[in-house]
């Protein structure tokens, strides 16, 4: 675009040119209006009878500067400054000059910034000033015109760059779009086979005790009829807190949950999570080490939910601990003037550096090879992080493959 219209503006430039050393070739070609000889009298020929034919003693500068301007605004381009001048050429040189504009020699000498146009001014064929007056040459010098062209163009240049940007928004927001949907897809896929599995096992074990609970005999011996009826309660109880903490995510993705903030000391509810845990450690012959050592330990929380988190990172450490390896988990306070720390260690798996990045997303879970390997729904952290900033704090995860992971919780403490 700047291209064309450079070559256009130039070309209207020497158009002007043309029509102007036309223009003033007509007066060149005609004797003075009060001229009493119009044609010489070879008897008695005067060597200024030429001279009265030529432009410049017909019309003053700013009779030249006021045509030249008329021309460039009938070619419409009148937003362009020139300069000008009314000379005779000598060895293609100019040899005199009898009329210039102001900043005409500043102009014309300044090659690298500024270019002319030149058209000869000659009297017309078979005119009385033919072969005998001086040759005349329009000069018109006008700045390099890409500056002026851009200054012209800027509004739809302005217009382009914007449409542009507007293109590669929407093509970076499809792109985005299309990786999400394939993300969120994967993710579906893995929640709807995680849920499938999780559902299906006690509605198979809750069929296998209802068949059990037909049987005649069982149903004349009362300790197994109590016995399978046990087990069908459990499973159901199971399942109701499956579709509970589904129901509790949805909760909070809405924000519909409201925290029931008083003052705690989260050394008692630590304790109270770590005794209830006691008895699965004992199973896998673990170890649990509490390092209570925050010398301010109450803050402004829900009991509640509090609880839950701690009992969601303690559980997350026992279900990733390694195969025939005793799992060991260290749980770390420490304060300062305005935060209570936790760290929560285990000696587990441990995780690569791109599932740390994700282990907060809902419903995702690290793939270990079997994914029901591990049960849940991938909801747990997610759960953790949401509680964590409902109480305006901040958790951290660092994780080395086959080494373990450590949890890092800030919350503020209770201000007096």
């Amino acid at each position: 675009m700047v291209a064309l219209r450079k070559d256009q503006v130039e070309q209207k430039v020497e158009e002007i040119a043309k029509q102007v050393g036309e223009d003033l070739a007509q007066y060149k070609s005609a004797p003075l209006p009060n001229s009493s000889k119009p044609f010489p009298d070879l008897n008695n020929f005067s060597l200024d009878f030429p001279k009265n034919y030529n432009v410049s003693q017909r019309l003053t500068t700013q009779e030249l500067y006021d045509k030249i301007r008329s021309t460039f605004v009938a070619q419409k381009i009148e937003n362009i400054p020139f300069e000008f001048a009314l000379v005779t050429l000598k060895n293609d040189a100019i040899g005199q000059i009898e009329r210039q504009s102001n900043n005409f020699t500043t102009w014309y000498e300044d090659s690298a910034n500024y270019y002319p146009k030149v058209f000869p001014v000659v009297p017309l064929s078979a005119s009385a000033a033919e072969n005998l007056a001086a040759d005349e040459w329009i000069i018109i010098v006008v700045p390099n015109v890409t500056d002026i062209v851009y200054k012209s163009l800027r509004m739809p240049i302005v217009i382009a760059i914007l449409f542009t940007l507007v293109i590669c928004a929407a093509f970076y927001l499809t792109i985005h779009t299309m990786l999400r949907q394939k993300k969120v897809s994967e993710i579906k896929n893995d929640f709807i086979n995680n849920m499938t599995h999780e559902f299906k096992t006690p509605i198979a074990t809750i069929s296998l005790a209802v068949d059990a609970i037909r049987n005649e005999k069982v149903q004349r011996d009362t300790q197994k009829l109590s016995y399978f009826s046990e087990i069908i309660k459990e499973e159901n109880q199971r399942m109701n807190r499956q579709v509970e903490t589904i129901l509790k995510s949805a909760l909070m993705d809405r924000q519909e949950v409201q925290l029931n903030v008083k003052p705690l000391h989260i050394h008692t509810i630590i304790r109270d999570v770590a005794d209830n845990f006691m008895l699965r450690l004992q199973e896998k012959q673990g170890t649990l080490e509490l390092n209570l050592e925050a010398p301010n330990d109450l803050i402004e929380g829900d009991e509640v939910h509090m609880s839950n988190l701690i009992n969601n990172l303690m559980d997350n450490a026992v279900k990733y601990s390694k195969d025939n390896v005793p799992p060991k988990i260290c749980i770390t306070t420490n304060s300062n003037q305005k935060k209570f720390i936790i760290k929560i260690e285990d000696n587990g798996i441990g995780m690569t550096r791109e599932t740390v990045k994700r282990i907060f997303e809902k419903f995702y879970r690290a793939h270990t090879g079997n994914i029901h390997n591990v049960k849940g729904f991938g909801l747990g952290l997610s759960y953790v992080k949401t509680v964590v900033e409902g109480h305006e704090g901040t958790i951290k995860a660092d994780s080395t493959p086959g080494k373990g992971s450590c949890f890092t919780i800030e919350l503020p403490l209770k201000q007096p």
